[in-house]
């Protein structure tokens, strides 16, 4: 049979006419079986890009991607609910999350990338744990959440293949920044997994994809109206990114910052996983446990359960410095002075010049390396308190890595940090 052609789809995107189901439908298909071009699948992207889609537009986009391969479907009982971020410095909310709504009845199956560019990925982070397997059967995978109540895992070649062929056409297009784009890429990976609920952290700031506010709110009211016109409940949140999370950035130094909150520790980085952990529970339709959960130690009993079940040791709470990987030159960033602003991604970038990020897909990681014990907007730097510990693997590297942070750092007068939280989109 002779496959359908998609020019007159592009031709209609490209006009002005938008896209209907039909269309999204040929063009995700098409995605996923080769049948669409690269050229043409180019064409498409800068069509979206240049000329927008209307809301229907959007959400026929993003169900034809989710439905280009498997879609999970659950019986569990339970809801089923997870949490996406748009990516930023310190970001471990997901790993304190995920055990916290399965402490408090609910199942979440969560589907997790790499990082690239200058923010983290959550699996990078998990694989610094021994033994820690990402990769994951489908049954496994069913396994694992049906009996721990969550599991992170790499999505499956057969889960949205269409976003992951249009996700490198973007790229390789300059086509990335189109909103419409993003919101089917990030919602057809996410509708896929078969949730009853998403809540989604949209950052905003200097370390943010999204820098200004209004851009932000632009992206968070397409995904929130995208994912409910799919039928998945959602929340968007945006949330700042003027700083780091975590005091601390690379993959096993966040993992530590992650533990230490599932243990009690306070800080931005607990607060921001109980608000979104909270909103899991209340979008679900269950009580909401969460301060009590990670008070009681049931989040963290939870996520030492999942870290067996999916490899890793059965003390890494206990143990973490005897299991994760330490850097063997740590240097102190000297500083002076009242912290007024952070150039955050510079500190991004920091930490993939030290080996902890990638620039390129491919790339190896050094788990190791990264930043530790990072000053705050408002914190105060002296003789005994730098601005932060380089953790490299040389002494060139630490070297280089403290004059970009010495940089990243604005000292003197300033507003002082804004709200952690800054919006909230509904339907």
């Amino acid at each position: 049979m002779t496959p359908a052609d998609p020019r007159p789809i592009i031709a209609g995107v490209r006009d002005g006419r938008g896209l209907n189901a039909a269309g999204a439908g040929l063009i995700a298909r098409g995605l996923a079986d080769g049948s669409v071009s690269d050229a043409q699948a180019g064409a498409f992207a800068m069509a979206v890009l240049t000329r927008g889609l209307d809301a229907a537009g959007r959400v026929a986009l993003t169900r034809a991607m989710r439905d280009s391969g498997k879609v999970m479907r659950w019986d569990l009982p339970g809801p089923v609910v997870d949490k996406h971020s748009t990516g930023g410095i310190g970001d471990t909310v997901s790993l304190i999350l995920a055990p916290l709504v399965a402490a408090c009845g609910g199942y979440v199956p969560m589907i997790s990338g790499r990082g690239l560019g200058h923010t983290g990925g959550t699996l990078d982070k998990l694989e610094a744990i021994p033994g820690f397997r990402t990769a994951l059967s489908e049954d496994e995978f069913r396994r694992i959440v049906a009996d721990e109540g969550c599991a992170i895992v790499a999505a499956g070649r057969d889960l949205a293949p269409a976003d992951a062929r249009l996700y490198a056409i973007r790229d390789e297009s300059a086509t990335v920044g189109s909103i419409d784009l993003i919101t089917a890429s990030i919602l057809s990976k996410k509708l896929a997994a078969g949730l009853d609920a998403l809540v989604l952290d949209v950052k905003q700031g200097s370390g943010a994809f999204l820098r200004s506010m209004d851009a932000a709110q632009v992206l968070a009211r397409a995904l929130v109206d995208t994912a409910e016109g799919a039928g998945c409940r959602t929340r968007a949140y945006v949330t700042d990114m003027d700083q780091p999370l975590a005091r601390a950035a690379g993959n096993a130094l966040e993992l530590r910052a992650a533990i230490a909150a599932l243990k009690g520790e306070g800080g931005a980085l607990r607060d921001l996983s109980l608000a979104l952990s909270s909103a899991c529970l209340r979008l679900a339709g269950l009580a909401d446990g969460a301060e009590r959960a990670l008070e009681t130690g049931l989040a963290a009993e939870r996520f030492a359960r999942m870290v067996v079940a999916q490899g890793g040791p059965a003390d890494l709470l206990e143990n973490a410095d005897r299991h994760l990987p330490s850097a063997p030159v740590i240097r102190a960033v000297p500083g002076h002075g009242r912290v007024a602003a952070i150039d955050t991604e510079a500190l991004g970038h920091a930490v993939v010049a030290l080996g902890g990020g990638r620039l390129h897909a491919g790339d190896r990681i050094d788990p190791r390396v990264g930043l530790a014990d990072l000053l705050r907007i408002g914190e105060e730097a002296g003789p005994d308190r730098p601005l932060a510990l380089v953790h490299a693997a040389s002494e060139p590297a630490a070297e280089a890595a403290i004059a970009t942070i010495q940089s990243a750092y604005l000292m003197g007068d300033g507003p002082g940090p804004g709200p952690l939280i800054r919006s909230e989109v509904s339907p």
